[in-house]
């Protein structure tokens, strides 16, 4: 009895050892290449447009579509919402 206790014993500490020295492993080797990544392929990074030209780029919204919207607004808030600016996503 006592004998199959002291190979379970061992069994698990061996189990636990193992697993803990491959999840080190897929640790290291996951920096590992996230530093590397970063190093030799870096995001790119995309021009800012200036502010004067997005404003330019917004198109004026058709009246009717701002009726549809103020009366959806005003029904599903019961009267007390309003819309203060619409852009177009």
């Amino acid at each position: 009895m006592n004998d199959n206790l002291n190979e379970a014993l061992q069994l698990m500490i061996v189990g636990m050892l193992t697993v803990f020295c491959i999840l080190l492993i897929v640790i290291l080797f996951g920096t590992l290449l996230i530093k590397l990544v970063n190093k030799y392929a870096p995001e790119e990074v995309q021009a800012k447009k200036p502010v004067a030209a997005a404003n330019n780029a917004v198109q004026k919204v058709d009246a009717t579509v701002k009726a549809v919207i103020d009366a959806t607004v005003a029904q599903i808030t019961g009267g007390k919402g309003h819309v203060s600016k619409i852009t177009k996503l």
